[in-house]
């Protein structure tokens, strides 16, 4: 259903993957196999040369650049970055009016003067639906008034292991044999405290009453394999829940559905019909 529009009306979107881990690799890689209405146009990555190693079996050569050359070579980059480079990966394409897909979204909070740049420029910032289920529905129930949203988080053990808030408190979990809750707090709490975790909390946050208004529980459970996440949301038009198991990427920190949502925005950029708002 997803077919291109006119190709001479609407030339591809030429799009930059900033980082190239498991998500940044599984991104460029369906883009080089061909996405409609878009193409690979260029790759940042802290070690080049080991970045054009693992690109070498593309049908397209595509240029491997520093970050700070990216924004000349594309319409839309994709930051899968560490979130202390969100900045510098999506200031240069914002003021240019371009768009950045931010994996990063708890950066967003430490960043967001990077809004007002996306305002004053006409750029745009997506965050896409990533490891989450259902924001289309907080987005919708956003509209009007959403008394209450509450995030659970279940993790294996090694997709924890040594984040900031378990070092900084002394939180040791890599022996537990029963499930224990390691945080009670907000997004914006674990985005500091979590970062290469709980970018979907924020997501979620931000798609509702905000990340000082959302309440987080996270913990850590031996028994799991994936990472899994239950939503309850109350609002004056709805009460609801969801819940997702997903399967890591080989980064156990990070699912597997996160490449593929990021994939499913791209496509619907630029087809006929969208179905999602």
């Amino acid at each position: 259903m997803s077919t291109v529009l006119n190709a001479a009306a609407h030339p591809p979107l030429r799009v930059a993957v900033a980082g190239l881990g498991a998500v940044g690799q599984k991104i460029a890689q369906v883009l080089d196999e061909g996405l409609p209405g878009c193409k690979l146009a260029a790759v940042s990555a802290n070690d080049r040369q080991r970045a054009e190693e693992r690109l070498s079996h593309l049908k397209q050569r595509v240029p491997v650049v520093a970050i700070e050359e990216l924004e000349p070579l594309a319409d839309v980059v994709v930051e899968c970055a560490p979130a202390q480079l969100l900045p510098t990966i999506a200031e240069p394409f914002l003021k240019a009016g371009k768009t950045v897909i931010v994996l990063s979204a708890g950066a967003i909070l430490s960043h967001e003067a990077l809004v007002e740049v996306a305002r004053e420029h006409g750029g745009q910032i997506i965050v896409p639906t990533g490891a989450l289920i259902g924001l289309d529905a907080v987005t919708a129930a956003a509209e009007g008034t959403i008394h209450s949203v509450r995030m659970i988080t279940r993790k294996p053990v090694k997709g924890l292991v040594g984040a900031p808030y378990l070092v900084q408190n002394n939180i040791e979990i890599e022996h537990i044999r029963e499930p224990i809750r390691v945080f009670n707090g907000t997004p914006r709490e674990a985005a500091i405290g979590f970062p290469a975790n709980l970018n979907v909390a924020v997501a979620l946050s931000l798609a509702g009453i905000g990340p000082d208004r959302t309440t987080l529980e996270i913990w850590a459970d031996p028994s799991l394999k994936r990472n899994t996440h239950r939503i309850e949301v109350d609002s004056d038009s709805a009460s609801f829940s969801m819940s997702i198991e997903n399967i890591p990427s080989d980064n156990p920190k990070t699912g597997r559905i996160t490449a593929l949502s990021v994939i499913a925005c791209l496509r619907k950029m630029r087809a006929p019909l969208r179905v999602g708002s």
